[in-house]
C-alpha cells in the first residue's frame, strides 16, 4: 500500500500545504521498482514553476495581442468575428507555444441586428410630420476606427421593429417605481419614454413601460453617471480623456434570460428543436433605441411638466421635468412628437466558441476551466479583448512549458473563447447545456477574465467564498503596477472588510448576477467560479463602468492611452489569474476554502435575522430551521478539517485525497435547486441567485419577503416560508456532502 502523510492541510485556513512521504510500495519488497506514476500522484503544486510562469508573462506580448484583436470590429458572427476565431486557433495550435488540442465548437443562435439598408431613426416631428430634429445615427469619429464601415449603428438588440410616435416623457431609470411615480402625474398612454441607463436592466426599461401604455423607449447614458458630469469633447471627453464623448452610445442586448433564446435548456445545434419566436420572454415588447447624451440633452431640457424628483436629476444644466407629456410651449418642439422607426431583424446564424485543452497527467477527468468571450459590439478593446489578450498570454507561457516537456498539470485545463456573449452569454451557456453532465461531474472551478482591466488602480475580484483564499494567495505573490507592494496589499488599501476569521482583508464581491460568462457555470451548473479584473478607484469617480463601454470609442487607442498605458495592469491580472489557475490545476489538495463559505453563510444569516425574524414571528414562520442549517454547516466544515488533519491519514491511499477533493469540488452543486426560481431562467443556486431586493442576504428569501411585505397577501407569505425551507434544506444538504455518513 502507498503510505501517505498529508501535513498541514486546513480546509478553512489561509494556505494549504501538503507534504507527502512515499513509503514502501508493496511490490518493491520483491525487488520490483515502484511504478513511474507514483511520484506524479504524490506531487503538490511547484512554487518555483509559479514563479517561472509569472516571470515569463510579458506586458508587450499582451499589448500586441490587443493590437491584433482590435484591428477590425468583431461583432458576433461577422467577418471580423471570424478573424478572431482564426487568431485563437492559430495561437492555440502553434507547434511551439500551443495547447494539446484546439478546436471550434459551433452553435446556431438567434441574434438581432439593425438593417444596414434601413438604419433605425429617431426624429422629432411636427403635427404635420415635418422633421424638426434627427437623432444622430452614428457616433462622431475622432480616429479612423470610428469611421470603419463595419462599425454597427447603435441599437437595442432584440427590440422589435416598429414605427411609433408620441409625446415624450422622462422616466428616470425605467424601474417599476419610476413609471408608477410618473403615472401619478402624467397620462402615459401613447407616450415615448426616455430613460437613463442604470437601476433596471436594459430590456426591463421597456418591459416596465408597456403596461402603462408607453409605445416606445429611448435609453441614454447620463453624463453624471458616467463622466462625473463632463460633457465637452473640445477638452473634457475622449479624445482628451477616458470620458465618453457626447455622441457615444452604449449598445447592448435587451434580453433578460441568458443563452440562445430559441433553445432554452438545449444546446443550439443546427437540428435542435426551437420554440416559436413569439414565445420568447424577457425582451422589449415595444420599440426601443439607445441614443447619445448630446441628443438626450436636447430632448430632456425641452420637456414640459412638473420637475422630476431630486433623485431623478442628472448632469445636464437644466431641470429634468416629467414632460407635459411633451415639450414646453416655449420650445421649438412645442406640440411635437418623438418618432421611432426601428428596422431591427432577427436571424439564426452560426456562432463559434474556440476551445483549448491541456490534458492532466494524474487526474485528466478533473477540469479546471478558464474563459472569456471573444465577440464585441465594435472594436471592443476593453470589453472583451483586454481579457482575451490576457488569456492568450497565459496560454502562450503555459503552452510553451507543455511543448517543451517541462510541465504538465495534474488536472486537465479547458480554455474557452466564447462566442456571442454580448447577445446574452450565448456561447458559454450553450456549452454548459451541451456538456451538462460531464461538466457537472468533473469540473473543479471556472475562472472568468472578461474585462481584464477597467482601469489601473487596483485588483477587483468576485466569486464563491471558497475561492477567496486562493485569490488572496496569488495576489500576495504579484507586484502591484507602479508600487513596491503586492497586488494584495494595494487591493487592501482600496477596499476591505473585517473577517471574523482573518481580520482585515480585501473585500471580494459575490457572483449574484449574470454580467458575464461565469453565470452559466455558477448559477446553472453550480461550479465554483470567480471573476478577476483590475479596476478604478471608486472614490475618485462616479462612473458606473469605464466610460467607452459598448461604444465605438472602445479601441486600442483608448485602451493604450487612458486605461492602461504600458499594459502593466494587464500583466498583473495575467500573473494573478494564471497563478490561481496553476494552483487549482496542480495542488494535491484543492485550494478551496470551505470555512470561508461558512463565514459567508453566517453573515447572510445574521442579516436575514435582523431584517426578517421579528416580522416572521408574528406570521408564525420560524427561522430556527435556517439557524440550525447554518450551524450544522459550520460543524461539518470543522469535522472535515479534523479529518484532513488527522494522523490516521498516514495509512490511507491516494483515494483519500480524491475523496477530500471531491467534497470540496462538489460543494456548490449541493446548493442547486431547479425549482427554487421558476421565474429566473438558468438560476438554480439558492445562495447566489440574482435579487431585486437590494439586501446582502439570501436572494430568494429577500425577494419573497419584499413581495409579501408589499402585497400583504397570505400566498406571498407562504412563499417566504417556502424559500426558508428551500434554503434550510439546501444548506443542510451541502453540510452532508462534507461528511461520509450524511448526518448533520
Amino acid at each position: 500500500m502507498i503510505k501517505l502523510v498529508i501535513i498541514g492541510v486546513v480546509c478553512g485556513a489561509a494556505a494549504l500545504t501538503v507534504g507527502i512521504l512515499i513509503g514502501h510500495f508493496g511490490i518493491a519488497k520483491s525487488g520490483t521498482s515502484a511504478p513511474s506514476w507514483l511520484e506524479d500522484v504524490a506531487k503538490d503544486v511547484d512554487e518555483s514553476l509559479i514563479e517561472k510562469f509569472m516571470s515569463e508573462v510579458d506586458n508587450i506580448q499582451i499589448e500586441e495581442n490587443l493590437r491584433s484583436l482590435t484591428k477590425v470590429p468583431h461583432m458576433a458572427t461577422t467577418a471580423g468575428d471570424e478573424e478572431t476565431v482564426q487568431i485563437m486557433l492559430k495561437r492555440w495550435q502553434d507547434p511551439e507555444t500551443g495547447l494539446d488540442k484546439a478546436w471550434r465548437e459551433e452553435y446556431w443562435v438567434y441574434l438581432s441586428f439593425p438593417d444596414k439598408n434601413n438604419p433605425n431613426k429617431v426624429t422629432v416631428v411636427s403635427p404635420t410630420d415635418t422633421v424638426l430634429h434627427t437623432i444622430r445615427e452614428k457616433e462622431k469619429p475622432y480616429t479612423p476606427d470610428q469611421s470603419d464601415p463595419e462599425v454597427v449603428q447603435p441599437y437595442a438588440a432584440y427590440s422589435p421593429a416598429g414605427h411609433v410616435k408620441g409625446k415624450l416623457v422622462y422616466a428616470n431609470q425605467g424601474k417599476p417605481s419610476d413609471y408608477s411615480e410618473l403615472n401619478k402625474t402624467v397620462d402615459l398612454r401613447g407616450t415615448i419614454a426616455i430613460t437613463k441607463y442604470g437601476g433596471a436592466g436594459r430590456s426591463a426599461k421597456a418591459i416596465n413601460a408597456a403596461p402603462y401604455g408607453v409605445v416606445g423607449v429611448l435609453v441614454y447614458t447620463d453624463p453624471l453617471d458616467i463622466n462625473d458630469g463632463l460633457m465637452s469633447d473640445a477638452s473634457e471627453t475622449y479624445p482628451h480623456s477616458w470620458y465618453l464623448p457626447p455622441t457615444g452610445v452604449e449598445r447592448g442586448s435587451y434580453n433578460i434570460d441568458f443563452g440562445d433564446l430559441l433553445t432554452p435548456h438545449l444546446a443550439a445545434k443546427e437540428e435542435t428543436y426551437r420554440i416559436n419566436a413569439t414565445d420568447i420572454t424577457g425582451i422589449p415588447p415595444i420599440p426601443t433605441q439607445p441614443i447619445g447624451f448630446e441628443d438626450a440633452y436636447r430632448l430632456i431640457c425641452e420637456l414640459d411638466g412638473e420637475p422630476a424628483p431630486d433623485a431623478w436629476q442628472g448632469g445636464f444644466n437644466c431641470t429634468y421635468n416629467f414632460g407635459g407629456p411633451g415639450f414646453k410651449p416655449t420650445s421649438s418642439f412645442n406640440n411635437s412628437d418623438v418618432k421611432l422607426d426601428i428596422y431591427n431583424y432577427e436571424e439564426v446564424k452560426p456562432s463559434s466558441n474556440v476551445m483549448g485543452f491541456i490534458r492532466g497527467s494524474v487526474e485528466p477527468d478533473r477540469y479546471v476551466m478558464y474563459g472569456n468571450h471573444r465577440d464585441s459590439w465594435v472594436h471592443g478593446a476593453i470589453d472583451p479583448s483586454s481579457g482575451t489578450s490576457v488569456m492568450l498570454e497565459i496560454t502562450r507561457v503555459l503552452g510553451k512549458m507543455v511543448k517543451q516537456g517541462t510541465w504538465r498539470p495534474r488536472r486537465s485545463i479547458i480554455f474557452g473563447s466564447w462566442g456571442a456573449e454580448e447577445f446574452g452569454l450565448i456561447g458559454s451557456a450553450e456549452y454548459t447545456e451541451q456538456y451538462f453532465t460531464a461538466l457537472s461531474e468533473r469540473s473543479v472551478a471556472y475562472i472568468n477574465v472578461d474585462i481584464a482591466v477597467f482601469a489601473n488602480a487596483t485588483l477587483g475580484a468576485s466569486g464563491m467564498p471558497s475561492v477567496q483564499n486562493v485569490i488572496f494567495k496569488a495576489a500576495q505573490q504579484v507586484k502591484a503596477p507602479g508600487h513596491e507592494k503586492s497586488v494584495y496589499d494595494n487591493w487592501l488599501q482600496y477596499t476591505n472588510k473585517t473577517s471574523s476569521s482573518h481580520g482585515l482583508i480585501p473585500r471580494m464581491g459575490y457572483l449574484t448576477g449574470a454580467g458575464s460568462d461565469y453565470a452559466p457555470f455558477s448559477h446553472y451548473l453550480g461550479i465554483t467560479s470567480m471573476d478577476i479584473s483590475y479596476t478604478y478607484d471608486k472614490t475618485k469617480t462616479n462612473a458606473r463602468i469605464y466610460p467607452a463601454y459598448h461604444t465605438a470609442y472602445d479601441t486600442f487607442d483608448y485602451a493604450s492611452k487612458y486605461i492602461d498605458p504600458g499594459f502593466l495592469s494587464h500583466q498583473a491580472v495575467a500573473r494573478t489569474a494564471g497563478n490561481v489557475l496553476i494552483r487549482l490545476a496542480d495542488s494535491l489538495i484543492l485550494p478551496l476554502n470551505c470555512a470561508d463559505y461558512a463565514e459567508s453563510l453566517e453573515e447572510y444569516l445574521s442579516t436575514a435575522l435582523s431584517l426578517y425574524e421579528e416580522k416572521l414571528k408574528t406570521m408564525k414562520i420560524s427561522m430556527e430551521p435556517l439557524k440550525h442549517a447554518v450551524t450544522s454547516f459550520r460543524a461539518a466544515v470543522s469535522n472535515l478539517q479534523k479529518v484532513i488533519q488527522s494522523p490516521d491519514l498516514a495509512n490511507e491511499t491516494p483515494l483519500k485525497v480524491r475523496w477530500i477533493n471531491d467534497q470540496l469540488m462538489l460543494l456548490d452543486r449541493a446548493f442547486l435547486n431547479p425549482l427554487a426560481f421558476p421565474d429566473k431562467y438558468g438560476f438554480r443556486h439558492v445562495i447566489w441567485a440574482s435579487s431585486s431586493a437590494g439586501k446582502r442576504t439570501f436572494p430568494g428569501l429577500a425577494d419573497a419577503y419584499a413581495k409579501a411585505e408589499s402585497s400583504g397577501q397570505a400566498s406571498d407569505w407562504d412563499k417566504v416560508h417556502y424559500h426558508l425551507s428551500v434554503l434550510s434544506q439546501a444548506i443542510l444538504g451541502a453540510a452532508s456532502t462534507l461528511t461520509d455518513d450524511m448526518q448533520t
